[in-house]
């Protein structure tokens, strides 16, 4: 078993409060889920302009962990409302 992990660390356009900064993290969120990972805000959480979102998912094959995570960082990257800083992508197998 595989489990991939990638963060994204992204700044929102005009957010002026922490419930506009929800309001737009949220279908983000939902939008990554739909790929079949499991997807969370985990950093940044005081920041109005800042989040780091975290996305994870299990495979019994790397090459689909890889185009899964993929189609995720290409999908935020795309989004018009926020800013892609930085992504770290990690992949655990069995040897670790």
């Amino acid at each position: 078993m595989y489990v991939g992990a990638l963060e994204l660390d992204i700044l929102l356009g005009d957010v002026r409060s922490l419930k506009e900064k929800r309001a737009m993290v949220k279908p983000v969120l939902a939008d990554l889920r739909r790929y079949g990972v499991s997807a969370a805000e985990t950093g940044e959480h005081d920041r109005f302009r800042r989040s780091m979102l975290g996305v994870s998912m299990a495979s019994s094959a790397v090459d689909h962990i890889h185009e899964v995570l993929d189609t995720c960082e290409r999908h935020v990257a795309e989004l018009p409302e926020l800013q892609l800083l930085a992504v770290r992508r990690r992949i655990f197998g069995p040897e670790d």
